[in-house]
This record gives C-alpha cells, structure tokens and sequence, in this order.
C-alpha cells in the first residue's frame, strides 16, 4: 500500500487506515464540497484510531483531532473515507463522495458529553480553515454528521462550540433567538401548511426531510438535528418559535452571503 503523505502542513502524525476507495461522481472530479465533522464516541482516543483503522469496522475519516490538539490524518484527502455513512445532504445520498471528514476526539453522549478543551478546537479551527483554504466548501456546507444522518447519529452534538469556529471563518452562525420568543410552536400531531412550510425550509437548506405537511416522527429528529447545530440551549425536536425564527436567521444570511440556496 502506498504511503500515506499528509495534506495539511498541521499534520502531527500519520495512522493510515484501509478503509477508503475513489470518490465518485462529482467528488472525483470537482473536489469534495462539503466538511463533516464528529466526534469518536468511545472511551479513549486509542480505542478510537483502533477502531478507524481496522478493516473489519469497515469505517474510517481523512482527520482525527486529539484532545491535546495533535492532528491525525488517516486517509487522503483526494479519497473516499467511510465516515458518514447511511446520510444525505441535499438531496445527495453519497455523502462520502462529497465530503471530507474530521473526528474530533471525545467520548460523546454516551460517556457524558465532556467540554471540549480549548486547545482541541483551536486545532479543528486550524485544520478546517486549511482544508477550506484547498476545496471550494461554503460556510453553509459544514455540517454535523447529525445534519446529515438525523435517525441515526448526534454527534458532535450540542456541546460543540459551532459559534467558535464561526468566528474562526468556519461555518455558518447566527446567534439564535431567545428560547422565550413569542409565536406559534409546531410539533408531533401537528398538520397543514405551516408544517409542510418548516419543512420545506429545513429542506432548501439540505436537510432530509420529507414535505409532507405532517410533523411525523422524521421531522421531529431532523428539527432536533436543527437545534442541535443552531439552537444547542434546548433540543427536543419541537419547531418553537426560538427555532423557527433561528432558521429565518440562517435562510436570511445564507441568502444574503451567496445568493440562494445552498442545497
């Protein structure tokens, strides 16, 4: 197997994983156009890179983060890594093939959702701005895995400091709206035009949901993914009006930055 030579002057180490292929269609030619992050969900950061490397786990990432800040590279940016797995963005169920994936080491929801330390994201900032620096991404293309896998994943989840990468130059943020906004609260059980116009919004900004008019049990985990990443203070997947008017807020400044939709 060739060498793994690193992409980012910000590299500290290399552990190569197997667990890659071509990208395919546009990521093949075009470049990848969208920035996922995670974090590794398991006890220890060791525990994690064993994990990224075995071919048997069949999943792996182009970056890891070490909670000292240490940058790992795992597979080549020019490849397909399996990090995002069953995942769609934008109406694109290849999220591999679009997309450059960092772990970002913490042991996650299951082990209590630790602080993230300062000199870790001053790291994910560092790396992110050069990947940036490389491939045509926009602002509104970094994205949580749990944007883009809402049924299925929560990572790197509320606690992720989108806001500090923001003011990093990575990302798209705006300063959500007080949870006691007043105005119409959506919801399970709830129908109609309203619900099928929050969906469409969710929808032009790339999320994967269903416009159906019916706030089923899909929209509940899509809204929560929403305020997961924009509107961290409460995530219960109830569209109230602090959420519905934060997602005006990115609509607006995706907008207002380049244009239209980004999706």
């Amino acid at each position: 197997m060739p060498t793994l030579r690193p992409d980012s002057p910000l590299v500290a180490e290399v552990f190569a994983s197997p667990n890659h292929e071509p990208r395919a269609g546009r990521g093949g030619t075009a470049g990848p156009d969208l920035l996922l992050l995670h974090y590794t969900g398991m006890a220890s950061t060791s525990e994690a890179i064993a994990r990224l490397c075995d071919p048997d786990a069949k999943v792996s990432c182009h970056y890891l983060v070490r909670e000292d800040g240490a940058v790992v590279q795992m597979v080549a940016e020019a490849r397909r890594a399996w990090h995002a797995g069953v995942s769609c963005w934008a109406g694109d169920s290849d999220v591999n093939s679009r997309s450059i994936g960092i772990e970002v080491a913490n042991p996650g929801h299951d082990f209590g959702l630790p602080p993230f330390p300062a000199v870790q994201i001053e790291a994910v900032v560092a790396l992110c701005r050069d990947i940036l620096a490389r491939h045509a991404i926009l602002p509104a293309r970094v994205l949580a895995h749990s944007d883009v896998a809402p049924a299925r994943k929560q990572d790197p989840g509320e606690a992720f400091p989108w806001e500090t990468l923001a003011r990093g130059g990575v990302g798209l943020w705006v300063p959500p709206a007080p949870l006691d906004t007043p105005g119409q609260t959506l919801g399970p059980s709830k129908t109609g035009g309203e619900v099928a116009a929050l969906q469409a919004a969710l929808a032009t900004y790339g999320y994967g949901v269903p416009e159906s008019g019916r706030y089923d049990e899909a929209t509940r985990l899509v809204v929560a993914a929403f305020q997961r990443h924009f509107r961290p203070a409460l995530v219960d997947g109830i569209a109230d009006p602090s959420t519905r008017e934060t997602l005006a807020a990115i609509e607006a400044k995706s907008d207002s930055l380049f244009g239209g939709s980004l999706a």
